[in-house]
């Protein structure tokens, strides 16, 4: 069996039981608060001049992200109080819901069309991407399917099972078209397999099937050959293809070390693109500099790097599905946000993702609130398992199984 596999073989062992002071890592909480409460004041000062200009109230696009944060946190916290082996139960119920809400879109006069793509379902009023939802299922499903796999047989079975949906849900997200939503999974996925430790052959396999897909996507639209090749110069065309590329450059060079002063960006005075949305950072360099961003790098970091822990915690007390989930939102959270980052940089082509916890977003930013509060109930129920009141993270080593 695989390493992580033997460290915790089985299905999440149930919570019945529990017991244990109600214990929640404040410092997860507290960076993941910082993180939401900075995007909130970088939305606004990015929007309030288009908001003025084009809806009459400077204050729109921040009063809606508000509304969506307390939105994410008053679900969160439900979420933080639901048993995992609920989760683990409905994950293949999720993923069929997900997977007709993707269906959904692409039925003419359903789906709502923005910019050429059709990403959003419309509930009165109200606007859902349903991608956004998709990941997280997707993730959720892939934990519970391995966790189970307790067995060589059983794991060629769950591979097959998990290929077979990835390749599902990647069409339907394709079809939107969501390319940026597609990378982020199937690299979320392929990292979590690897964490696993399936065979390379599984690996290898993926990698090429991603890497033709992607391929032939990039030779079938030459707007997706032209973001794979125009960021590496985007100064060749800089008022057409390179257009929002060379706007945000120039946002982090008018920032310099430390900006050039809050509500201050000329860049987003109508010359960069989705300032409030994709290309946030940009701004947040323009106005606070260089040091901001690399606190935000941080934070970031900080996140990756505890959900990796909560997961060893987890692994050591054979918790397979609770392992497999911390482990997976920490490589989605932090691939996302290596992504976003990338992109504002112009190292990475422009793709159309959300920096996670900040961005403008309703949907983005209710489900990046959800996986922080299924991170927060997967290290309070190996406290509560183990007995512990130490530091966050000090629950002791995995057990290393044989290769």
């Amino acid at each position: 069996m695989p390493r992580l596999a033997e460290a915790i073989r089985g299905p999440a062992p149930t919570a019945a039981g529990l017991r244990g002071p109600a214990e929640w890592d404040l410092g997860l909480l507290g960076v993941a608060a910082l993180l939401s409460l900075v995007g909130l004041v970088a939305v606004y000062s990015a929007s309030i001049t288009i908001a003025a200009q084009n809806l009459g109230n400077s204050e729109y696009y921040l009063q809606r992200q508000a509304t969506y944060l307390g939105v994410g946190v008053f679900i969160g916290y439900l979420v933080s109080q639901t048993r995992l082996i609920l989760w683990h139960r409905l994950a293949g119920a999720m993923v069929l819901a997900a997977t007709f809400l993707l269906l959904l879109i692409l039925v003419p006069g359903v789906g709502i069309e923005v910019n050429g793509a059709s990403r959003w379902l419309g509930f009165g009023g109200v606007r859902v991407q349903p991608s956004e939802f998709a990941k997280l299922a997707f993730l959720m499903f892939t934990a519970a399917r391995l966790s189970e796999a307790d067995t060589p047989e059983l794991l060629r079975e769950r591979m097959g099972v998990i290929l077979v949906g990835l390749g599902i849900v990647g069409v339907l997200l394709l079809a939107e078209p969501d390319f940026g939503s597609f990378v982020v999974l199937a690299a979320a996925t392929g990292g979590l397999l690897f964490l696993y430790g399936v065979g390379w052959h599984y690996i290898i396999a993926a990698l090429a099937t991603g890497a033709m897909a992607i391929a032939a996507l990039a030779v079938a639209a030459p707007y997706r050959m032209a973001r794979l090749t125009n960021f590496l110069d985007p100064w060749q065309d800089p008022f057409g293809a390179g257009f929002q590329l060379t706007q945000a450059l120039i946002a982090f060079g008018r920032g310099g070390w430390s900006g050039v002063g809050l509500g201050n960006s000329v860049q987003k005075l109508f010359y960069l693109p989705e300032a409030h949305t994709d290309f946030l950072l940009a701004v947040v360099a323009e106005e606070l500099g260089l040091l901001a961003v690399l606190g935000i790098i941080g934070l970031f970091s900080f996140l990756v790097v505890r959900a990796f822990a909560i997961g060893r915690n987890a692994a050591a007390n054979g918790d397979g599905f609770a392992a497999l989930m911390a482990y997976g939102i920490g490589l989605m959270l932090g691939f996302q946000a290596f992504v976003n980052l990338g992109v504002n940089m112009g190292v990475l082509p422009t793709k159309g993702l959300t920096l996670p916890l900040m961005s403008y977003g309703g949907t983005s930013l209710v489900m990046s609130c959800l996986q922080i509060a299924l991170l927060l109930r997967i290290d309070h129920e190996q406290r509560a398992r183990r007995g512990v009141s130490g530091a966050p993270g000090m629950t002791g080593p995995a057990r290393r199984g044989r290769s």
